[in-house]
């Protein structure tokens, strides 16, 4: 079993998806830690309810990115975390953090990437009109959706679609397809 630490700014509904999946053992993982940059998002709540410790902190009480990054790296290395998900992580991982975690370190987008990286890629997409979007699992870099495209999943966009009922649709995508990819990362990478 991985010891993972699940990386999250928002309300969590894939934080959760994955502690539900760790729980019916169809995700060989055990979630060690939480880590959030915003102390009022939901997703510390939901880490409370099953149990999980949190990392929470605010970007502007440090002076540099460099400066929190080192103090993540001592909360994963104090709990033996093997591997950091991203889930609604809303910063730019930093060379502090990548460097010993190269390769180990993985995103869900609601994309299929290249197309529509960054915020609001649900709102990219259906201002742009695309009949097909999805959801993408990818290796982090140093860029913005960037990295190495690990596996991926279409979503069809029905004509007169909301941007509420596509989240909805990509969700149920996301919440699958991540501990899929997840399992088969540590099956066949570790």
């Amino acid at each position: 079993m991985k010891r993972i630490a699940i990386f999250s700014s928002g309300s969590g509904s894939n934080f959760q998806a994955l502690i539900d999946a760790t729980q019916k053992g169809s995700l060989q993982a055990t979630v060690e830690l939480l880590v959030c940059d915003q102390p009022d998002a939901f997703v510390i709540q939901r880490a409370q309810a099953a149990g999980i410790p949190t990392f929470v902190f605010r970007a502007k009480d440090y002076n540099s990115k460099m400066e929190f990054e080192t103090e993540i790296i001592a909360q994963l290395e104090k709990r033996g975390i093997e591997f950091i998900v991203l889930a609604g992580y809303m910063r730019l991982i930093g060379p502090t953090l990548l460097q010993p975690f190269s390769k180990r370190i993985v995103n869900i987008h609601p994309s299929l990437l290249p197309a529509f990286p960054g915020k609001d890629a649900i709102g990219q997409a259906l201002e742009y009109g695309v009949r097909i979007t999805g959801v993408t699992v990818h290796y982090v870099d140093e860029g913005m959706d960037t990295g190495p495209i690990i596996a991926q999943a279409p979503v069809e966009v029905y004509p007169n679609e909301t941007k509420q009922s596509l989240q909805e649709k990509i969700h149920v995508v996301e919440h699958q397809l991540y501990a899929e990819t997840l399992n088969h990362l540590f099956i066949t990478e570790f």
